[in-house]
Order: C-alpha cells, then structure tokens, then sequence
C-alpha cells in the first residue's frame, strides 16, 4: 500500500496491484505564521482561557482527520500514528503551564475516548452478534500508550525539572519555588 498526499485537499491510498485506488477528502491544510506564544500567563483566567483554545483547536484537527481514523484502507498502527502526529501536539502545545481542573482532565479524556472509539471502531458481540462500542477500559488496553493526562503530568514534570535546573538566576525559578519579586 503506498499513501501519496497530493497537491490538493485528499490523499490517495493506493494498494499493490495499482487498480485500486481510495481517495480520502482531507480539510485543507492552512500554515500561518505565529507572531507571538500564546501561553504567556497574563491574568488568572488565563490558563482556562489557553484550555479552552485548545480544545477548540483539537476539535478542528479532529473533524479535519476523521476521515482517515474511519477509514478500512489504513491499519489500526497507522492511524495510531497519524492522532499522535497530528492531533496530540495540537492539543498538547504549552501544557506544561497548565493546571488541570476535574472538568478538563474529564473533557480531555472523553475527547481522547472519542478518537480511540474513531479508530478502533465497534466490537462485535460474539452470542448475539450485535454491534456495541467499546468501553474506556477496554480502550485502554487496546491502545497501549499512556492516557492523554499522564502524558501532561509527565510534561509538566519534565519542565519542572528545566526549571529547577535554571536555579536562580533566572525569574521563573521564584515561579517555581513560589517565591515572589
């Protein structure tokens, strides 16, 4: 199988013998130029503010590869591969400042449900063989990386220890240890 994006908004899957070829409608892909970071702490509204951004944004991504995570052409590994490549860092950028309230750690792992259930599809029910969507633990066994809020603490760990590094010659190492100007 051979998966060529063209110059357009779709992406052709073709398998070996040539003949059949599946064309996928993507969104089109828009790159701008980021003129500022946004994740700058400006008030206390801000770090909810940033969240919500970025589930807005996640949503964008998701609706913009949902038709390639559906899709019976590519394997369960590929489409793994295209959530961490395209949707994660989207949802991901800045986190390490973040702190998590229950509302967004929930939202974030419904979200995160939503796309395993994209990509793994239904199970079938093998003594009545009706169709049923999968439960959050068997989605966790099925995708065998960590869940989207230990990858946030693992984040926010990493940058703790850079920080505690800098010591204190720096201004956010006070941030850090909670000392104030």
């Amino acid at each position: 199988m051979v998966i060529e994006l063209s110059t357009g908004s779709c992406l052709e899957i073709r398998m070996q013998d040539k003949l059949t070829v599946q064309r996928l409608i993507t969104a089109p892909l828009e790159w701008r130029k980021i003129s500022a970071f946004r994740n700058k702490p400006n008030d206390e509204n801000s770090n909810q503010e940033e969240i919500k951004s970025r589930l807005k944004l996640r949503n964008a991504c998701y609706h913009s590869v949902q038709n390639l995570l559906s899709s019976s052409l590519l394997s369960k590994n590929v489409k793994i591969k295209i959530h961490r490549a395209t949707i994660l860092p989207v949802v991901l950028y800045g986190c390490e400042t973040w702190s998590l309230t229950v509302r967004e750690v929930r939202r974030l792992r419904v979200f995160e449900n939503r796309v395993l259930r994209r990509i793994f599809g239904p199970n079938r029910v093998e003594v009545t063989g009706e169709w049923r969507k999968l439960h959050s633990d068997e989605l966790n066994d099925l995708y065998s990386s960590p869940n989207i809020v230990w990858i946030i603490k693992s984040k926010r760990m990493r940058w703790a220890g850079h920080v505690a590094r800098v010591g204190e010659r720096r201004g956010i190492y006070g941030v850090l240890v909670g000392k104030s100007d």
